[in-house]
């Protein structure tokens, strides 16, 4: 009975508190926790988009920069940030912890913004002006600008991938009403994401355009500040995962390795045979014991016992190797949906620069500002598919998210490809205009309103609902107990990959279409070059992905939502069918 009323009292997934000490699940976690987080999610995406959305803008205009090498550049800063979070997630998994490793990297990224905001005031560090025309900037200039970018990037990569998975450990996934919290927790976190990038594409870009770029980095970056602040005070609530394991990452390379030292020895039929530790050592070390799948079974070679003397691999440690294989089917095909959503603040802005942006008389739409509706778009979207599409899909599918999280994907993707098409076709009608009003000079403005652009916009937005807010929550569910800020990094990481993949498309289409003095389709002068091509060529790659996407989540089985503990204290995560709940691909 006591043991009952502890159970009950304390939180069962072994979360604890800063000082190592088991904690209450009334008095911690959960919703109250985790509005301390939201305010820095908000201004730390407020800083993000407000640098990304008019950066490209910032390259060509004040640092001289040619179309190709401002895209490429955005893209690789870009890529950068997102990439980083791997490091930041193995410190966070492996040796530290999600809070401390987002306690020091956000004092990192606050030092990076004041960097910034130097290098856009202090007069000896910025090109000098007038009338609107900078002069080239110097060697060093460009050199401190960089340098502040990519301390921002480091800074990015241990507060990314540990912010979020720390919001989602405040629910106990062993209590069924916390659990079902937390279905919720991703839509609802993603939303105050959203707040800050709407704040950054519709005020920061005017205020940098307008009253300054020194105004248009500050304001986020007091924000940042603020929020921490209030981050701090959320201490006592929050709950901690216990670091389980200081040895992730070799484990995972250990694994292959074996199988291939293994790999001509004759796998057992019974698998009981293959090497693991007794359930009562999981049960005392409090970590999870996984058990045998008939996937990938080339794998279980590291698990057979030799003579050689060598120690094997534990079954749970060649499982786990399992998951993240399987993990990794689905990562590579989400690369080039994250290609297409780098579009957003590169080669569309541009794009914008050449229409209309006229609003009454006196009034111009900075062309950046038109991200602002990928946002609104997300912002509307987020509320009706939490309270309307996943209670109304629940009841026809029994399932309680709604629809699967890789049906959720591939509605996502399908958007992304049809907003691209949009845009091709937008880009089409943008070159007829030019050609019947004979433009051919890159500062003529095409008589065409910047509006025409709102529908791939607007599309983009409709299609992160499902698929960023779907692969964020993808990677932290299936990712195994001890690694979910490693797997939160597949989503950054893939985000990262795409901005360098359309980084070094852009600059192998514009090689290849100049070379024997052919007309780049991505030149500095937007209006004598073949955007639309671009734009078509996207197209069909994202088409032939989605084929291959379709396949690999076929394929998929997903980690079970049910956790059963046993009377031998292990955890059983037990595989189930595709359309039922959330390892591996079947090959």
């Amino acid at each position: 009975m006591q043991k009952m009323e502890a159970a009950n009292v304390y939180t069962q997934d072994g979360t604890v508190d800063l000082q190592g000490r088991p904690v209450l699940a009334s008095k911690t976690g959960r919703w109250r926790a985790c509005s301390f987080l939201l305010g820095y999610e908000a201004f730390e995406r407020m800083a993000f988009y407000g640098i990304a959305s008019n950066l490209v803008n910032y390259l060509t205009t004040r640092l001289h920069e040619d179309t190709i090498s401002s895209v490429r550049n955005v893209n690789n800063w870009s890529g950068a940030v997102w990439i980083t979070p791997i490091a930041g997630a193995y410190i966070a998994d492996s040796y530290i912890g999600r809070f401390w490793t987002f306690t020091a990297s956000s004092l990192i990224y606050v030092l990076g913004m004041i960097l910034l905001i130097m290098a856009v005031t202090v007069k000896s560090l910025r090109p000098t002006c007038a009338n609107g025309v900078c002069n080239k900037a110097s060697s060093l200039q460009i050199a401190f600008f960089y340098m502040s970018l990519y301390t921002i990037a480091i800074g990015a990569g241990g507060t990314k991938p540990n912010i979020s998975t720390f919001g989602a450990d405040q629910f106990d996934n062993y209590s069924l009403k916390e659990k079902k919290q937390k279905v919720s927790f991703f839509n609802w976190w993603m939303f105050s994401s959203f707040l800050g990038a709407l704040f950054a594409t519709l005020g920061l870009v005017y205020i940098q355009e307008n009253l300054g770029w020194g105004l248009g980095y500050g304001i986020p970056t007091l924000g940042l500040l603020v929020s921490l602040m209030v981050f701090y005070i959320g201490t006592p609530f929050y709950r901690h995962k216990v670091i389980k394991s200081e040895n992730l990452a070799k484990d995972l390379v250990r694994v292959p390795i074996a199988a291939f030292k293994n790999r001509k020895l004759h796998c057992p039929n019974d698998v009981l045979e293959l090497h693991e530790l007794d359930s009562h050592y999981y049960k005392s070390t409090g970590t999870h014991q996984v058990h045998h799948t008939p996937i990938f079974r080339f794998l279980d070679k590291a698990a057979i016992k030799t003579c050689s003397g060598e120690v094997p691999c534990t079954v749970t440690k060649v499982e786990v190797a399992k998951r993240v294989l399987g993990l990794t089917f689905i990562w590579l095909v989400t690369l080039i949906p994250s290609t297409l959503w780098a579009q957003v603040n590169t080669l569309f802005v541009k794009q914008g620069t050449t229409l209309d942006r006229k609003l009454g008389s006196h009034f111009q739409i900075p062309a950046a500002s038109l991200g602002s509706f990928v946002t609104l778009s997300m912002l509307l979207s987020v509320p009706m598919y939490d309270q309307y599409f996943v209670p109304f899909m629940r009841k026809k599918t029994g399932n309680p998210r709604g629809i699967t999280i890789l049906q959720r994907l591939g509605i996502g993707f399908v958007i992304q490809i049809v907003a691209i098409a949009v845009a091709s076709a937008v880009e089409v009608k943008r070159m007829r205009v030019i050609k019947e009003f004979h433009i051919a000079s890159p500062k003529q403005v095409v008589p065409m309103s910047i509006f025409w652009l709102l529908p791939q916009y607007s599309l983009l937005g409709i299609g992160d609902v499902f698929n960023a807010i779907g692969l964020l929550e993808f990677f932290y569910d299936q990712s195994p107990e001890e690694m979910q800020s490693l797997g939160t990094t597949f989503f950054t990481s893939g985000i990262g990959l795409g901005n360098f993949l359309n980084s070094f498309l852009v600059t192998m289409v514009d090689k290849i279409t100049t070379k024997g003095g052919g007309k780049s389709w991505i030149g500095d002068n937007l209006n004598d070059s073949r955007l639309d091509y671009y734009y078509g060529f996207l197209v069909v790659i994202s088409v032939v992905n989605m084929g291959l996407f379709l396949w690999t989540a076929s394929k998929y089985v997903y980690k079970s939502d049910e956790i059963k503990d046993f009377s031998g204290g292990c955890v059983e995560m037990e595989a189930k069918a595709l359309d039922t709940s959330p390892l591996t691909i079947q090959l």
